[in-house]
Order: structure tokens, then C-alpha cells, then sequence
């Protein structure tokens, strides 16, 4: 099950995700937490309980950072678990990304 909190301050917005990120949270992604965190300069995917993620999440996720970083937006992904680090990095998602974007 996917579930999130965004907790926010004034210039940055941190999603703290739950659960598995997969096809089911495409339109969670798109459609609730793109536009509720998009004001914010600095934004933080928290992934830290995160144990799960297939390629239709690693999409997602791509695009919902490369989406927020054209409109000039700083994004971070962090305390990522080592089993979804894994696959990030098999997947060379550092130099999709930018190796920056990961603390």
C-alpha cells in the first residue's frame, strides 16, 4: 500500500513516502503531490520507508523530478533504503538525475 505526508515549512516541502511505489501511486504522484509541493523552492523525497520500487515507480519518479526541476525547483532524494538504492543505481538513476539530487 502507498501512502505519503507532505510537511512543509516556508520554502520547502518534504514527502515523507510509505509503502511500495509502483503503477498503483501514478495518479497519487501526478495528480496530489506534484501540484501541493510545486510553490516550494526546495523539495525532499524522503524514502526512508520505501521498500519497493518497480519500474513504473522509477518512471514516476523521474519524471516527477524532472518535472519539478524545470520549473526550477531544487529536489533531493534521501535516506533511501539500500534495497531501492540497488536498483537506482543499477538503473543509473544518479546520472539521469544528477548525482547531486541523492543525500
Amino acid at each position: 500500500m502507498f501512502a505519503y505526508q507532505i510537511v512543509t515549512d516556508e520554502v520547502q516541502a518534504t514527502i515523507y513516502f510509505e509503502g511500495d511505489i509502483d503503477i498503483d501511486a501514478g495518479d497519487v504522484l501526478e495528480d496530489e503531490i506534484e501540484p501541493a509541493v510545486a510553490p516550494y523552492t526546495n523539495i525532499i523525497l524522503n524514502l526512508e520507508k520505501v521498500f519497493f520500487v518497480d519500474s513504473s515507480g522509477i518512471g514516476l519518479i523521474i519524471r516527477l523530478v524532472q518535472v519539478l526541476q524545470e520549473l526550477g525547483r531544487n529536489v533531493y532524494i534521501e535516506q533511501t533504503q539500500p534495497e531501492v538504492m540497488e536498483v537506482f543505481e543499477l538503473l543509473q538513476l544518479d546520472e539521469i538525475l544528477g548525482k547531486e539530487i541523492f543525500r
